[in-house]
């Protein structure tokens, strides 16, 4: 399937590091869709699906955090693992210039800058997880442990109790 789908930056970046993924397509209407719906259309458990989202340190430094669809990022243990005071999240209009990447088309992988990557700890617990492919209405399944590695980044304790 991912020979016919036009590659993105994100599937480069996978295909020169050797790591193996499967392409999933959704329909669209070119605006962001939500994760629960998103999991649906994939045929994914929700729990597998992860939504990419980009926040500021009190710092002014950027700080990315990938959580369930379903899940809320606690931003008191956001803070705590990025070693800020505290931590919000980016405007959606802010989001295409320091990322490369839309609202719903958001990847930790080939980002426009290397920032600091945390995966919630619950990742590993699944063989493949489901992230965005790089633009809406495509995700990628992959090993976590493929994302962390490709996204260099880490697993942390990141939702809301």
């Amino acid at each position: 399937m991912k020979d016919r789908i036009s590659k993105t930056n994100a599937m480069r970046i996978l295909d020169s590091a050797k790591v193996k993924y499967v392409v999933h397509e959704y329909p669209h209407e070119d605006t962001a869709v939500p994760g629960d719906e998103v999991a649906r259309l994939v045929g994914a458990d929700p729990d597998r699906v992860f939504k990419t989202l980009v926040t500021r340190g009190s710092s002014g430094e950027i700080f990315v955090f990938i959580v369930p669809v379903r899940e809320e990022l606690d931003l008191k243990k956001a803070a705590k693992y990025s070693g800020e005071k505290a931590i919000s999240m980016v405007r959606v209009s802010e989001l295409l210039n320091l990322t490369g990447y839309i609202r719903g088309g958001c990847t930790a992988i080939g980002m426009k800058k290397d920032y600091p990557v945390f995966l919630e700890e619950t990742a590993s617990l699944f063989e493949s997880i489901f992230v965005s492919g790089g633009k809406i209405g495509l995700q990628i399944e992959l090993d976590p442990e493929d994302l962390l590695r490709t996204a260099s980044g880490r697993y942390a304790d990141l939702i809301t109790d």
